[in-house]
């Protein structure tokens, strides 16, 4: 059973890789914001995912995020996931992430659970439905 107040937290560096001007997102070399709302969904993932049955996982539906401030190639940025509700099949996030210079970004971000095999066979019919 997914509790409010459950939490997880992911810390990773920038590298070059990760940053705007390596993913397409911007011109300069400090983190990209679509790989830090990467890291904080899968920050929130990763809190849940262990209390879940046997063959369910969750999938994003709502990311609203603030990217607060730079990250420069070199500096590490903790990302923080906190349940804040969860109701059926919907859990609700609050999001955080720090470096060492303070706020990086804040947010919410919702997740459904979900039967995997369920989940996939649609996935598959729309492929098949739309001739790939």
């Amino acid at each position: 059973m997914i509790q409010t107040g459950t939490i997880h937290k992911l810390t990773f560096s920038v590298t070059e890789e990760l940053t705007a001007l390596a993913v397409g997102s911007g011109t300069l070399e400090v983190l990209a914001t679509p790989v830090l709302a990467a890291k904080l969904e899968e920050c929130a993932w990763r809190a849940v995912s262990p209390l879940l049955s046997d063959g369910s996982s969750t999938v994003g539906t709502r990311l609203n995020l603030k990217h607060l401030s730079p990250t420069p190639v070199g500096l590490s940025v903790t990302c923080e996931a906190k349940v804040t509700r969860a109701e059926d099949r919907l859990i609700t996030f609050s999001l955080s992430a720090f470096d060492a210079a303070g706020p990086v970004a804040e947010g919410t971000h919702e997740r459904v659970v979900i039967q995997n095999e369920r989940f996939l066979s649609k996935a598959k019919k729309k492929a098949t439905d739309a001739g790939i």
